[in-house]
C-alpha cells in the first residue's frame, strides 16, 4: 500500500504495518487485524472486531475520521432503544440486548452536530423531497410516462432518478428494515421512521464523514448537475473553476470549520460562497441564507419567506449582502457591486421577455381548449417545459455564477428559439382552431 504521510501516521498510531513507499497497490488488509484499544465500550469493540472481517471498507474509513479519533464507534451512532420504529436485533441474534439500524438519521447526528441540524432544517434542502410530494404532474412523468405504467417496475425512474437527489419517506418491511423501493439512497430530503428529515451522508460520506470532501465542488455535483441546473458545468466554466481545476488538489481543504478562509485556497468552490465561514461571516448549513433570487422556479423573484417549505425561503436583500461579503474577501467592492448588477439584468430580462410572455400565450390556449391533455405529446407543454425548466435555469444561474457559455449559447440563444417556436404554434392554433 502506497502510504501518504497522513495515512503512515494513522497506521502508526493503530499499531498496524506501514508499506514501503515503493509499493504502488491500495489495500485494506491491515484493517481486518485492526486492534482497539482506546476508549470505546465493549459493544462498540465488539462492533470494530466483527466488521472489520466483514465490511473491512467501512472500518477503514472509519478508521481514518475524526469520529475514531474522539472514541466514537459503530455503535454509537447505529444503536436504537427497542422500541424504536426502525430497531431490530443485531443480526437477527435473538438474546442480544443490542437494538440497531442501519439507518442513522439527521436526528442522531443533531446529538452532536446541534448548530448543523438547526441551521439545516431552516433551509431550501430541508424540502428536497417534501416539496414533491404533491406534484401530481411529476409523479405521472415518473410512474406513467418514464415508467410505462409497468405494473411491477414503473418506480424504477423514481427509485433510481429522482430519488437519490431528493430522498423519500423511507419506509421499514415486516422486519423492521428499510424496503428496497426506498433505501439505499442519499437524498437530501430523506424523511426517515424517527421523523426527521435530511442527509448528512449526501455530502460527507460514510463512514469518513470527511470536512474535506463535503468542501469539494464533486460533494454537490452529484446532484446539481445536468440539463436543468448544471451548477457543476457552471462552476467549471467559470474563473473560479478554472482556478480550482488547475490547482484545487494543492489546496487546504480540512481546516476547522471555523477557520477555513483565503489562503486555503485561492478561489472558491460552492461550500465557499454558500456555507463557509468567511470574512465576518459563520459557517452555516443554511444554504438559502445567502441567496437573493430564487433562480430554478419558472419566474424568478425575490426571496422574502420565513416558511421552510416555500420555495421564496430567506430574506433576499439580507442574502445578498451576505454574499457580497463573501466575494470582498477576493474582489473590490466595485466588482462585486457590477458582477451582480450584470447577473441581475439577465434575471429580470428572463423574466419580463421570456417566461412572461410564453405564459400568457400557455394561459391562451388552455382557456381555448388548444392543449393536448397529455403535455408530453404536445410540442407546445414540451417547449414551454424546457424553456423555463431547462434553458431560462441554465440562462439564470449562468450569469449570476460568471459562466458565460451557460448564460449566452446554452442559455439565451436557446431561449429565443423557445420563444419563437412558441410563437408560431401559438399564432397556428389561433388561426386554424385546431391542435395540429
Amino acid at each position: 500500500m502506497k502510504c501518504t504521510i497522513r495515512l503512515c501516521l494513522l497506521l502508526a498510531l493503530l499499531g498496524l504495518p506501514v508499506a514501503h513507499a515503493a509499493d504502488t497497490a491500495i489495500s485494506i488488509a491491515p484493517v481486518k487485524t485492526l486492534k482497539v484499544d482506546r476508549g470505546l465500550t465493549a459493544d462498540g469493540k465488539a462492533c470494530i472486531t466483527c466488521h472489520q472481517q466483514i465490511a473491512p471498507g467501512q472500518v477503514a474509513d472509519w478508521a481514518d475520521s475524526r469520529h475514531a479519533h474522539a472514541g466514537i464507534s459503530c455503535i454509537d451512532c447505529h444503536q436504537v432503544a427497542e422500541d424504536a420504529p426502525n430497531a431490530s436485533r443485531h443480526a437477527n441474534v435473538e438474546d442480544t440486548p443490542v437494538f440497531v439500524s442501519a439507518l442513522v438519521s439527521p436526528a442522531v447526528c443533531g446529538r452532536c452536530h446541534v448548530d448543523a441540524k438547526e441551521q439545516f432544517d431552516a433551509s431550501g434542502h430541508f424540502r428536497a423531497y417534501r416539496q414533491i410530494i404533491p406534484k401530481d404532474s411529476l409523479h405521472a412523468l415518473q410512474v406513467v410516462h418514464e415508467g410505462r405504467n409497468h405494473p411491477e417496475l414503473s418506480g424504477a425512474p423514481g427509485e433510481t432518478g429522482c430519488m437519490q437527489c431528493h430522498g423519500t419517506e423511507i419506509k421499514l418491511d415486516e422486519n423492521k428494515r428499510p424496503t428496497p423501493e426506498t433505501w439505499p439512497n442519499n437524498g437530501m430530503g430523506n424523511i426517515y421512521p424517527d421523523g426527521s428529515t435530511g442527509s448528512c451522508t449526501a455530502c460527507h460520506s460514510r463512514h469518513k464523514f470527511s470536512i474535506a470532501e463535503a468542501r469539494h465542488p464533486h460533494a454537490c455535483a452529484s446532484c446539481h448537475l445536468g440539463p436543468d441546473h448544471p451548477n457543476i458545468e457552471i462552476f467549471n466554466n467559470s474563473k473560479h473553476g478554472h482556478i480550482y481545476n488547475t490547482e484545487g488538489d494543492e489546496w487546504t481543504m480540512d481546516s476547522a470549520p471555523d477557520a477555513w478562509e483565503p489562503g486555503d485556497y485561492r478561489g472558491p468552490t460552492c461550500a465557499t460562497c454558500h456555507m463557509s465561514g468567511i470574512g465576518e461571516l459563520q459557517v452555516t448549513h443554511n444554504i438559502s441564507e445567502r441567496l437573493y433570487w430564487n433562480l430554478w422556479a419558472k419566474k424568478s423573484d425575490v426571496r422574502g419567506s420565513d416558511d421552510v417549505l416555500s420555495p421564496l425561503l430567506g430574506d433576499g436583500p439580507a442574502g445578498r449582502e451576505k454574499m457580497k461579503t463573501v466575494c470582498n474577501n477576493c474582489h473590490s467592492e466595485t466588482h462585486t457591486n457590477n458582477f451582480f448588477t450584470q447577473g441581475d439584468k439577465a434575471v429580470m430580462l428572463y423574466n419580463e421577455a421570456y417566461y412572461t410572455p410564453a405564459t400568457a400565450m400557455l394561459d391562451e390556449l388552455r382557456e381555448k381548449g388548444l392543449l393536448r391533455e397529455n403535455p408530453w405529446t404536445d410540442e407546445f407543454q414540451i417547449t414551454y417545459y424546457y424553456l423555463w425548466h431547462h434553458e431560462g435555469r441554465r440562462a439564470r444561474q449562468g450569469a449570476m455564477m460568471g459562466a458565460p457559455d451557460y448564460a449566452h449559447w446554452h442559455g439565451f440563444f436557446e431561449l429565443q428559439q423557445d420563444l419563437y417556436k412558441l410563437e408560431q404554434i401559438h399564432a397556428r392554433r389561433l388561426e386554424s382552431g385546431e391542435i395540429e
